[in-house]
């Protein structure tokens, strides 16, 4: 996201293209940034900021107590580093599709400092493809889980080609699922049931209720499959305290599209950079 100072308030002036923010189809330009893990951005100092560098503004944060008024949050965010980010935002539509009445001198305002400015509507089309399913407020893509097979010691992409074959060999039957690839971690859950699937490397750290998550440190590599560009894999681990070394499985799944298997592998790519302060 770009983000720009005014008269106090952090206001999101853009959504960059192939972004976090822009999959996650939850911000637009328009709407204030209020609070970053419940520390308020409000009374900000003025200046501009952009992307997920640093909001270079003061603010007040009761995640720090020590904080003195002129603390900068970017300061705040390198505290934050590597924890999923949650933001509080004032939407500038209002129910009836107006604009929210108390946002008007703002967006006057914002409209003066960067006349090239433009409200946004809605998120960017996604293309062709099955309509993503909301759940707890997230969309969540719905795919086919075609199977997993054992890559052995090394979870490298060059095993994911042979992986795909195995399984597709294999001729099970797909199950549907709901895929949801979140900050820190990807979630596959059965369509119907709800079940979470797969199984966690660190079984002692897992809630009873996500034994199938898979933290992104977990997930030593994703790509699609070159004859079949709806099909993508990725390896997780399976056995980090195996006494003969760590091994890898390969999970392979189906999408609706080619756009939205590349945006699925872009996603979790991002979600490696997001997570790298893990390993």
């Amino acid at each position: 996201m770009v983000l720009r100072y005014v008269d106090g308030r952090v206001f999101v002036t853009k959504v960059l293209p192939e972004s976090q923010a822009e999959v996650d189809e939850v911000a637009l330009a328009g709407d204030i940034l209020d609070e970053i893990n419940g520390c308020c951005l409000r009374s900000a100092s003025p200046g501009q900021v952009g992307g997920d560098s640093g909001l270079g503004c003061p603010l007040c944060c009761p995640l720090l107590p020590s904080a003195a008024s002129s603390l900068q949050a970017g300061a705040v965010l390198r505290r934050l580093k590597g924890e999923p980010l949650t933001f509080r935002l004032l939407r500038w539509r209002w129910h009836d599709g107006t604009v929210f009445e108390p946002l008007l001198p703002y967006l006057k305002a914002l409209k003066e400092k960067e006349p090239q400015f433009q409200l946004q509507r809605s998120p960017r089309p996604r293309g062709e493809g099955q309509p993503r399913q909301l759940q707890g407020g997230r969309l969540l893509y719905n795919l086919q889980f075609l199977g997993q097979t054992s890559a052995g010691t090394y979870g490298g992409k060059e095993v994911l080609e042979g992986a795909i074959t195995v399984v597709l060999e294999r001729s099970l039957a797909a199950r549907e699922v709901l895929f949801d690839v979140k900050e820190a971690e990807v979630l596959v859950q059965e369509k119907a049931s709800s079940k979470l699937l797969c199984h966690h490397p660190y079984p002692s750290l897992c809630p009873a209720q996500l034994l199938c998550h898979h933290p992104y440190p977990s997930i030593s590599c994703v790509g699609r499959c070159t004859w079949s560009p709806r099909i993508f894999a990725f390896c997780v681990l399976s056995s980090p305290e195996s006494p003969d070394g760590s091994t890898f499985d390969c999970l392979v799944f189906a999408s609706s599209s080619e756009q939205e298997c590349e945006e699925i592998i872009g996603r979790i790519a991002a979600g490696f950079k997001h997570t790298e302060w893990f390993v």
